[in-house]
């Protein structure tokens, strides 16, 4: 079934607003969580008109070490692997909070998937035991394109991912 997000309004909030519903309504009845992710993915990307939108996944690697590995995302190819506390994904991991880049070429460590990101929103999502089991990344082609009206509405989002 195909159905297109439509997503009204003029500000940034007005448009979170109307998307989250439509959101819920995609993860409504349905228990793939991979399916779930791959279309909140999608739904935010289109949405938001966002350059690159993906998870990482916390997995366990060789040698009984952790790292953040690809998931389901929308826009150009990207990293497959991150390390802990390595680039913004891994620093959000490590200190498993959201981090907003105004300007990724000034972020310490900043991995560059795509020299044409510019900013980024990098927000953690956690099991049932308060351990990051995955990490959303959002990136704009835009200096300083998030701010806090994006991070409180995409923590609505993470709240969802953590449920599915």
């Amino acid at each position: 079934m195909s159905e297109s997000i439509i997503v009204s309004g003029s500000t940034k909030k007005e448009k979170y607003e109307s998307l989250l519903p439509q959101i819920k309504a995609l993860v409504k009845g349905e228990t793939d969580s991979i399916a779930n992710l791959s279309n909140i993915i999608a739904a935010l990307k289109f949405g938001m008109d966002y350059f690159w939108v993906g998870i990482y996944f916390v997995k366990q690697s060789s040698g009984n070490k952790y790292e953040l590995v690809l998931g389901p995302f929308q826009g150009p190819v990207a990293c497959t692997r991150i390390a802990y506390g390595k680039g913004v994904c891994g620093k959000s991991w490590e200190t498993k909070q959201t981090i907003i880049v105004e300007d990724v070429d000034k972020f310490p460590g900043h991995i560059a998937c795509s020299s044409l990101s510019k900013s980024e929103i990098v927000l953690p999502a956690f099991d049932k035991d308060g351990e990051v089991k995955l990490i959303l990344d959002i990136d704009s082609e835009h200096l300083a394109s998030f701010d806090e009206t994006d991070k409180i509405y995409l923590e609505k989002v993470i709240k969802i991912i953590e449920n599915i």
